[in-house]
């Protein structure tokens, strides 16, 4: 049996139902806690805690000294230098937008991650 969003293949009795499609359990977990860039009450949050030396992962410090030596890149480019699924990559970056350390802009009408401080 195979996912029918990723195509992975899933053991029997390990596939998930959702909404009628047949997910793989990384597939499922994303269905019910979508990644969400735009969210005002984690900024908030985020903000407030930002004063109490909060600790970046070791992926988050990647991504900043790569959009610092880059001045800013796609997303898909951005996920091929750190190796890593570009749905896994887009949680990093959701967190460290709430944080305002990274940012999205439109260059030459493509989407760019760059550093939040960082002018056009």
């Amino acid at each position: 049996m195979k996912c029918e969003r990723c195509g992975a293949e899933i053991k029997q009795g390990e596939e998930r139902e959702y909404y009628g499609e047949v997910l793989c359990e990384d597939c499922y977990m994303d269905a019910l806690s979508p990644t969400r860039v735009c969210d005002p009450w984690a900024v908030y949050t985020a903000k407030s805690l930002s004063g109490k030396n909060v600790l970046l992962n070791e992926v988050q410090q990647k991504i900043l000294r790569i959009l610092g030596e880059t001045g800013g890149i796609e997303v898909e480019a951005l996920a091929e230098k750190l190796n890593m699924k570009e749905k896994d990559l887009q949680r990093e970056l959701a967190a460290l937008r709430h944080m305002e350390k990274v940012r999205a802009e439109m260059r030459n009408g493509r989407k760019v991650i760059c550093l939040w401080q960082q002018a056009a």
